[in-house]
């Protein structure tokens, strides 16, 4: 008879937060996106950056992208295992987009990119005890 192991509540705990960071990162990330779509002048252009891109495009890319982050979120809590793949990939690609953000609003970049490298962790080091 082959026992069944129990799901770790600290992994689950994990998971948990993985999920609900997600969905504020996402929200992050719309927020200042929509601010910049709205008022085109909320964010200082650098004119010497390497990503060349008017600060239009990054409020388009910064809202849509916010968008499904927020969604990835809600995937977590299913439980698949396609929603902590889908989430660790949206958490890296979040993570290069706060990295681009960096000359425009640096706090909040800094904090969007420690978010997700702890979403990250959640979902790799703990994913595979969340569903035993």
């Amino acid at each position: 008879m082959e026992a069944q192991k129990e799901p770790s509540y600290w992994a689950a705990g994990w998971a948990t937060f993985a999920g609900i960071m997600l969905i504020m990162l996402g929200l992050f990330h719309a927020i200042a996106g929509l601010s910049e779509v709205i008022d085109p002048d909320a964010y200082v252009v650098s004119e010497d950056y390497v990503f060349k891109l008017s600060s239009d495009a990054w409020g388009w890319i910064h809202l849509l992208g916010g968008i499904i982050v927020f969604f990835a979120g809600f995937a977590i809590f299913r439980g698949a295992v396609w929603g902590r793949t889908v989430g660790v990939i949206i958490a890296l690609v979040s993570a290069f987009a706060a990295f681009s953000w960096l000359p425009y609003a640096p706090v909040s970049a800094i904090v969007i990119i420690a978010l997700d490298i702890a979403v990250i962790w959640a979902l790799t080091a703990h994913g595979r005890d969340v569903t035993a």
